[in-house]
């Protein structure tokens, strides 16, 4: 996380801080405002992990695994023995 990200996320925490004293001043101390102040005390808590994490994938470096799909055509054997469920099953010679 870079400082400028780090800094922004201090601020938005700081004025939902705000906002949930100003509810707390609104609605008092009832269970849902507890579950905002402990939503709002572990927002500060990961925040502050991520500081000083590092970042998996730094900006620009994401890799994706190219998948392989062969377009040549399936060994019909190996459904020899299963149902076609979409058409209610089928039960019988395949031949």
């Amino acid at each position: 996380m870079t400082t400028t990200e780090y800094l922004t996320l201090r601020r938005s925490i700081e004025q939902l801080r705000r906002s949930v004293a100003e509810v707390r001043d609104t609605f008092g101390d009832g269970p849902q405002v507890r579950r905002l102040v402990n939503d709002l005390e572990r927002l500060e808590i990961d925040a502050g992990e991520l500081a000083a994490a590092r970042p998996e994938h730094p900006a620009g470096t994401e890799t994706r695994d190219t998948i392989y799909v062969p377009d040549t055509p399936e060994d019909s054997t190996m459904w020899s023995d299963v149902d076609e469920e979409g058409l209610g099953g089928y039960h019988g010679d395949r031949s």
